[in-house]
């Protein structure tokens, strides 16, 4: 059996497919897998997965093309060269999946499922309704054993990625902390001078600190390090960071791609959480984690990627003592 698993939109909800990925590995000859640029550098991260098809749909994202400019025509051309036999269409509690799933049965895709609250139509097999409380990790589980792929056994559901390189070179000899201070959207970002006084924190508390980030965010990354942390900004791709983390005690991060692939390499989280999209969904999966950040604060549920309260409270109350206590709270519980 050849089978699509699709998922269209960012590096961590990728990620956070893996599991499903794997399910549907278990019991396909092949398994391809569709996603957008951002999501491409985690898909080539998972294990199970033989081919990646990328395409930027027009419904995804807040830089999506145009329709015209999509080559919808293109990626049918692929989709048909394929001759899949099943296709896994996974997206988040607020996303449909309707327009992938008119594709795919254009393409000629014999067997379609995913979770969707909107009537499907023809466009549907199986049409999965996602339980209430379900982490987004659970909640593709869920969706790929209605299609007929449960998670084989042995498989704990946790994330993963192929295995890591060795980062000594960049981190130095022993142990360490991660600091990761950027995130997507503004609303989800810890602000630079509080993640600078974790670094100095956690730096007083006897803990080596290595702080990451993009290509985009050396300047941030420099800020933030002062003269105390190993400054790792821009100097890191999706493999190497996943080095970087694997070896490290915590990282302390946002509600970002990072957040998950620190659990997808076991390496607990302290997660400054913003509110703006529901932990219980999007919260480092399968890791020890503490959470931080008022999650009743007023821009709960908006999925607001500006913050909507001026001073952002809900993760600048959050102090540098916080984080060093939830650092080794965590330290204790995995030791």
């Amino acid at each position: 059996m050849k089978a699509l698993v699709v998922r269209l939109d960012s590096f961590g909800d990728v990620l956070l497919a893996g599991p499903a990925v794997r399910a549907v590995t278990a019991r396909a000859t092949h398994v391809t897998l569709l996603c957008g640029p951002q999501g491409e550098p985690a898909a080539r991260l998972l294990p199970g997965v033989d081919d990646v098809l990328v395409w930027q749909a027009p419904w995804e994202g807040f830089a999506a093309p145009a329709v015209e400019d999509a080559d919808v025509e293109g990626l049918l051309r692929r989709l048909r060269r394929g001759a899949f036999d099943a296709a896994l269409v996974l997206t988040s509690f607020h996303q449909s999946p309707l327009p992938t799933a008119l594709l795919l049965r254009l393409a000629g895709v014999g067997r379609i499922g995913a979770d969707s609250v909107d009537h499907p139509g023809r466009l549907l097999d199986v049409r999965h309704r996602r339980l209430p409380g379900r982490h987004e990790a659970e909640a593709a589980l869920d969706t790929a054993a209605a299609l007929g792929f449960p998670p084989p056994p042995g498989d704990d559901g946790r994330l993963r990625v192929l295995p890591a390189p060795d980062t000594v070179a960049l981190t130095g000899n022993g142990p360490y902390v991660v600091v990761h201070p950027g995130a997507s959207a503004q609303a989800r970002a810890w602000s630079p001078r509080r993640c600078a006084e974790a670094v100095e924190s956690l730096a007083d508390a006897g803990h080596r600190v290595v702080v990451t980030g993009g290509p985009g965010e050396t300047a941030l990354t420099r800020e933030v390090c002062g003269g105390t942390g190993v400054d790792l900004g821009g100097r890191t791709d999706p493999r190497t960071l996943a080095g970087v983390l694997r070896t490290a005690d915590a990282v302390v991060c946002g509600n970002t791609g990072p957040a998950h692939l620190a659990a997808a390499v076991g390496t607990p989280v302290v997660s400054l959480f913003a509110p703006v999209v529901p932990a219980e969904r999007w919260a480092p999966y399968g890791v020890p984690f503490v959470l931080l950040g008022d999650q009743n604060a007023p821009c709960a549920d908006s999925r607001a990627r500006l913050c909507p309260v001026p001073g952002h409270p809900c993760l600048d109350e959050v102090t540098a003592q916080d984080v060093v206590a939830a650092v080794h709270k965590l330290l204790g519980e995995t030791a």
